[in-house]
């Protein structure tokens, strides 16, 4: 099965390896590093690194920010990403085997949910949780991907976010960010509805370009796919939680889908015998499936040769491609991962967009 051999290997490779945040021990070897400061380090390696804990030559061990200094022979627990590992490693001294568990027990790491509204779209320098509680925050796990928690990272609803410290300081901490699993499950629904609200309201808009006799719209399917991006982007700045519970996720997805094929057999199906047979019907068709067909395979081959881009990653591309939800719901049950959905987003977009403007010109400029 050629689905399953690509999920091995893409298993085996850790497709995320790029920028999922994993713990590193380093010992500080560099004499340049002497008396410096966690602050002073990241701007000499210029590199997306926190460092969590560190043991001093004594063996006593203390929790890191950003003034906390630096002396040959400490050993330290940085959280990068693979991609820049080699480069803080190289800089800093060499690998060491550290169990920072077993060596003080008072220091303990939990995954703490937020779940507090009002935390939506802050940063995590905002937050002061080392000045306030003593305690470092190392990862921010967001959608199943490690995030490494830079001061300037916007948490969102929903994020778990990896924190060191005291079991006193942690539940401490726990208050501040919420944790209750009770409050995610409630979905919000305020958001959902002024998003369709608005983006019915911008594809309803019309837009003039020169040279066009008639103005264009984005329409119902352009209209809240602009929007929809705009409001995940900005809609912390404007108190909107757009967090959404999994099992609604996946609700809505096959809600849509399912309404989508409904209005299209409605549509097409009152007069699609006979068109088939007294209207030219198969030559459409075979125009159809040439259009259709042929550029996916030719994108499909190029991106798979030459760009070795992953299956996976491909057929949610050609889904996106041609505006397919149901292409999509396939591609992800074939999968049996979010890689697909990830590529489909990736160009659904773009491609949403084009599509709208692009039939409206043509038929502007063919009548």
């Amino acid at each position: 099965d050629f689905a399953k051999e690509e999920k091995k290997a893409l298993d085996t490779m850790d497709v995320q390896h790029d920028s999922v945040a994993q713990p590193h021990s380093l010992s500080v070897v560099n004499p340049a590093l002497e008396d410096k400061s966690i602050r002073e380090l990241q701007g000499l390696v210029n590199r997306d690194f926190v460092i969590s804990r560190i043991r001093r030559q004594g063996g006593e061990i203390e929790i890191a920010d950003d003034d906390t200094l630096l002396h040959v022979g400490d050993q330290i627990l940085v959280v990068t990403t693979p991609r820049d590992a080699a480069a803080i490693t190289a800089f800093i001294g060499r690998d060491v085997q550290v169990e920072w568990e077993q060596l003080d027990k008072r220091l303990i790491s939990r995954r703490i949910l937020i779940t507090k509204p009002e935390l939506n779209g802050k940063s995590l320098a905002q937050l002061k949780l080392h000045a306030g509680f003593g305690v470092s925050i190392t990862r921010v796990n967001r959608a199943g991907v490690d995030l490494i928690a830079q001061p300037s990272l916007q948490l969102q609803m929903g994020d778990r976010v990896t924190v060191v410290g005291t079991e006193v300081s942690i539940a401490n901490v726990e208050k501040v960010l919420g944790n209750s699993m009770k409050r995610l499950n409630a979905p919000n629904l305020i958001p959902i509805f002024i998003g369709i609200v608005l983006g019915v309201m911008l594809g309803s808009l019309p837009f003039t370009f020169p040279g066009i006799p008639q103005p264009v719209k984005l329409g119902l399917a352009g209209g809240p796919l602009i929007v929809s991006i705009l409001i995940s982007r900005f809609g912390p700045k404007f108190k909107l939680v757009t967090y959404t519970t999994m099992s609604a996720n996946l609700m809505l997805r096959e809600v849509g889908i399912a309404l989508f094929l409904a209005c299209v057999g409605l549509g097409a199906g009152e007069e699609f015998v006979e068109t088939i047979i007294d209207g030219g019907g198969y030559a459409w068709i075979g125009y159809g499936a040439i259009i259709t067909i042929l550029p996916l395979l030719i994108v499909g081959a190029i991106g798979r040769l030459w760009f070795k881009v992953d299956y996976f990653t491909l057929i949610g591309v050609m889904a996106g491609a041609t505006t397919d939800p149901p292409a999509l719901a396939y591609s992800n049950d074939l999968a049996g991962n979010d890689i697909p959905s990830v590529g489909y987003a990736t160009v659904y977009p773009l491609t949403m967009f084009l599509r709208v403007l692009s039939a409206q010109l043509l038929i502007l400029f063919l009548a």
